[in-house]
């Protein structure tokens, strides 16, 4: 979460080509892809902040304003707006001070209270402007299971314990705001937020779309030919279900309010949906084959 310098972090200098950076990037993206290297948070880490720092140093305007205002970079525009308004009120006062009808001392005081946020006076005030803290970014890692109920987590920010609750429900990719836990603004100024998405893996059996399940079950052939019951798996129970006789591969069947939490919506779920897969039998004995020939025959 601290600042990263995006120069270091690929190894360039900070004169370095286009071409330099592309480079650079590609050899270590090709060095601590995840891929290559599973289950090494260290490895993991690198790769995010040499992504960070190639979509950044890439980018020719936007890496004007990083070599500009380093870690404040993505506040720039601010801090020029505060800089021309300041250097209009200055004008102004030079202007009018001291003549008829000018600014008095309290008027002057005013502007520059109003624009630093009343932290400053007169000329004193030059450069103590205000601005907000850099937004954080951070990606948390859950499995499917996780997200099935609501649950709190601590996750530790430039050293700062944060206890946050992750409601059911929460999609793949889905970024959340937590408030004031960003980058310290500076001269006073509010502090960023942390934003953190959620990449959710999915180690069940079960397909997820939004709050609905999608799953297979297998369905032997005497089942599906003259019906019965059959016990079958949901996200987190069994429940019996009756076959119909001649129920054909491939069929479906929705169990409603089987499925996944809804977002923000305490006591809704989605549905199961739950397709056969017909099962045909191997190995048949000698007689399971004149059975079936006699049934071939009858049919």
């Amino acid at each position: 979460m601290a600042f990263i310098d995006y120069y270091k972090a690929l190894g360039v200098s900070k004169t370095a080509s286009e071409k330099d950076i592309k480079k650079a990037y590609r050899k270590l993206a090709r060095k601590h892809h995840p891929d290559l290297n599973p289950n090494d948070k260290e490895a993991e880490k690198k790769f995010k902040e040499i992504n960070e720092a190639n979509e950044v140093l890439s980018n020719p305007e936007n890496r004007k304003k990083y070599d500009q205002y380093g870690e404040h970079w993505q506040n720039s525009e601010a801090y020029e707006q505060a800089k021309q308004q300041q250097s209009r009120q200055q004008r102004a006062y030079q202007g009018q001070a001291g003549g008829s009808g000018g600014y008095s001392e309290r008027d002057f005081e005013d502007i520059f209270g109003n624009m630093f946020g009343g932290q400053a006076s007169g000329r004193r005030g030059s450069g103590n402007s205000r601005f907000r803290g850099q937004d954080f970014n951070a990606e948390l890692q859950l499995d499917l299971k996780d997200v099935y109920e609501e649950h709190k987590r601590t996750l530790t920010v430039n050293n700062k314990n944060i206890r946050i609750t992750i409601p059911a429900g929460v999609e793949n990719g889905q970024t959340i705001k937590i408030k004031g836990h960003g980058g310290k603004g500076v001269n006073g100024g509010p502090n960023g937020d942390l934003l953190i998405q959620f990449s959710i893996h999915n180690h069940t059996k079960f397909k997820r779309n939004k709050d609905n399940l999608y799953t297979t079950v297998n369905l032997d052939l005497y089942t599906a030919m003259l019906g019965g019951d059959l016990m079958v798996d949901t996200f987190t129970s069994k429940v019996k279900l009756t076959i119909k006789p001649e129920t054909q591969n491939g069929t479906k069947v929705k169990l409603k309010g089987k499925g996944f939490p809804k977002y923000k919506k305490a006591g809704q779920f989605g549905d199961l949906y739950i397709t056969y897969q017909l099962k045909t039998p191997t190995k048949l004995t000698d007689k399971e084959k004149e059975l079936f020939t006699e049934l071939q025959k009858l049919r």
